[in-house]
């Protein structure tokens, strides 16, 4: 009965922490690495929220890009504040140049791998482990 019980718990203790690893996605699930984006626009909002950071961003359209508010996903708050990212670094009204990914879903939402503030510094916006390219600008990019 002793054992019963215990494999029982530890049965599900190990389901549980596997909801956190399943509810995290990959980059892949949602975002397209052959859409790399390149743009520059005016911080409108910043949300330091779990999982992941929110960027948004206003933008005038371009050739190949539309215009209005684009969704920025960034890392972790955490990892992000660790990079020198503070509400503050990005208030509203900021304008900052974007490089990232566009959703698969075509819509005005994109994993943000840099950003680039007015004072030429370069952040790192990107989560680790996700299967998000790592590449340096190339091919495709929007301007």
């Amino acid at each position: 009965m002793r054992t019963k019980t215990v494999m029982l718990i530890a049965g599900a203790a190990l389901a549980l922490s596997a909801v956190p690893a399943w509810a995290h996605h990959a980059f892949a699930a949602e975002f397209d690495a052959k859409k790399p984006l390149h743009f520059e626009g005016t911080v409108t909002k910043v949300e330091l929220i779990n999982p992941h950071a929110w960027i948004h961003v206003e933008v005038k359209g371009t050739e190949g890009m539309a215009s209005g508010e684009w969704m920025v996903e960034a890392g972790s708050p955490n990892v992000l504040l660790r990079r020198g990212f503070t509400k503050q670094t990005v208030a509203p009204g900021t304008q900052v140049v974007i490089d990232g990914y566009q959703s698969k879903d075509g819509s005005n939402r994109m994993n943000g791998r840099d950003i680039t503030l007015p004072n030429g510094q370069k952040l790192f916006l990107g989560s680790q482990g996700t299967g998000a390219p790592t590449d340096g600008p190339g091919p495709g990019r929007h301007h």
